[in-house]
C-alpha cells in the first residue's frame, strides 16, 4: 500500500517537473549538482572558523538531511517495487546453454541491423538524427507489454547531454536519471553504438523502474522491435554484448567463436569501444566502478558488473 502511494507521487511529481524543465536546452539538475557541490565544502570550511563554527554545522546538517530525504521521497522508495522477475510467468534459472542460442540469434539481427545504418568515412556507425531515436523511444515507452508496465508514459522529450560528459569519459558512466528534475542524462561524447540503448535505459528510470538490471530490461524492450535502425542495433548490440559477458567465464571459445563472426561493420563498432574505453581508463574509472557497485547494493541490488539478473529477465522472457 505504501509503495502504491510513492508510485503514484512519482508519476505527479515526474510529470510535473518534465513540464517545467522540459524545455530548457541544458541540464538543470547539473546546475542543482554543481551548486551543492559548491555549497557544502564551502559550509565544511566555514565550520573551522570558530565564529560560525555551530551555524556551519546545523545548515551542513539540515542541506544532507533535506537532499536525502527528498531523494528518498522522490525516488528512493521505488526501489521497493514488485520485481519485473514475479510479473513473468515460469521462471527458470538462466543457463549457459539458454544463452549462447539467444547469442547466436542476437548475432544474425545485428549483423541484419548494421547493414541499414549509416557509418562515417571510417565505417563506424553514427546516429543520423538522435532527437528522432528520442521520439521513438518515447513512443516506444507506450507499447511496453501490460503485465510488466502499466506506468504512464507522457512523452516529454526531456533528455539532456550531461554538463559532466567530460568528466563522464573517465568513469564508465554512461548516463543517469536525475530524480530531483526528472531528466535523462547522457554522455554525448560516447561512441554512438553506446547512446540510443542508454537513452532507452534512462527513459526507463523515467518511467519509474529505479533497478538498474530492470532498467536495462525495459530499454530492452523498448528497443528491440523499434522501427528505428539506429534505435534497434543499438538495444540488439547492447543485449548480445550482455549474453556474450554471462557465458565468457565458462566458455570463453564460444564467444571468440561469435566475435569472429561479427560483420565487418561491427567489427568496426567494436574496436571503435575498446579504444574508446582504453583512452579513458585509470584510477577515476576504478573510484567510481567501486562507489557505484556500493551505492546498488546499499538499494538492493546487485552489483554493477553483474549482469544475471538482466540475463535472467531476457531468458525468461524470450523463452529459449
Amino acid at each position: 500500500m505504501m509503495i502504491s502511494f510513492f508510485e503514484h507521487f512519482f508519476e505527479i511529481q515526474k510529470t510535473v517537473h518534465q513540464i517545467i524543465f522540459f524545455w530548457i536546452p541544458f541540464s538543470i539538475g547539473d546546475l542543482l549538482y554543481i551548486l551543492l557541490g559548491i555549497f557544502l565544502p564551502y559550509s565544511v570550511i566555514k565550520c573551522f572558523k570558530k565564529k560560525s563554527r555551530s551555524t556551519s554545522l546545523l545548515r551542513v546538517f539540515i542541506i544532507i538531511n533535506i537532499f536525502y530525504f527528498t531523494y528518498q521521497i522522490f525516488w528512493g522508495m521505488l526501489y521497493f517495487q514488485t520485481p519485473i522477475i514475479k510479473k513473468l510467468p515460469g521462471q527458470e534459472e538462466p543457463t549457459v546453454e539458454k544463452a549462447k542460442i539467444l547469442a547466436l540469434k542476437y548475432l544474425e539481427k545485428c549483423k541484419e541491423t548494421r547493414a541499414l545504418v549509416k557509418e562515417d568515412k571510417n565505417g563506424i556507425f553514427i546516429i543520423t538524427d538522435l532527437e528522432k531515436v528520442q521520439k521513438e523511444i518515447l513512443s516506444q515507452q507506450a507499447q511496453l507489454p501490460k503485465n510488466i508496465s502499466n506506468k504512464k508514459a507522457p512523452e516529454i522529450n526531456s533528455f539532456k547531454p550531461s554538463i559532466f560528459k567530460n568528466v563522464m569519459n573517465f568513469t564508465g558512466i554512461l548516463g543517469y536519471y536525475n530524480p530531483f528534475t526528472a531528466e535523462a542524462q547522457f554522455n554525448s561524447q560516447l561512441p554512438n553504438t553506446y547512446i540510443p540503448f542508454t537513452s532507452a535505459h534512462e527513459s526507463s528510470h523515467q518511467l519509474g523502474f529505479a533497478r538498474e538490471q530492470e532498467a536495462n530490461f525495459v530499454g530492452y524492450l523498448i528497443g528491440i522491435d523499434s522501427k528505428n535502425a539506429e534505435l534497434r542495433y543499438s538495444t540488439e548490440y547492447f543485449t548480445l554484448k550482455s549474453l556474450l559477458n554471462f557465458i565468457i567465464d565458462e566458455d570463453q571459445e564460444f564467444v571468440k567463436s561469435v566475435l569472429k563472426n561479427y560483420s565487418p561493420g561491427m567489427k568496426k563498432d567494436r574496436a571503435y569501444e575498446k579504444a574508446f574505453i582504453l583512452k579513458h581508463q585509470g584510477l577515476l574509472d576504478e573510484f567510481f566502478g567501486f562507489t557505484n557497485n556500493l551505492f546498488l547494493k546499499s538499494n538492493q541490488q546487485e552489483g554493477a558488473i553483474t549482469y544475471s539478473y538482466f540475463i535472467y529477465l531476457l531468458l525468461n522472457y524470450e523463452k529459449v
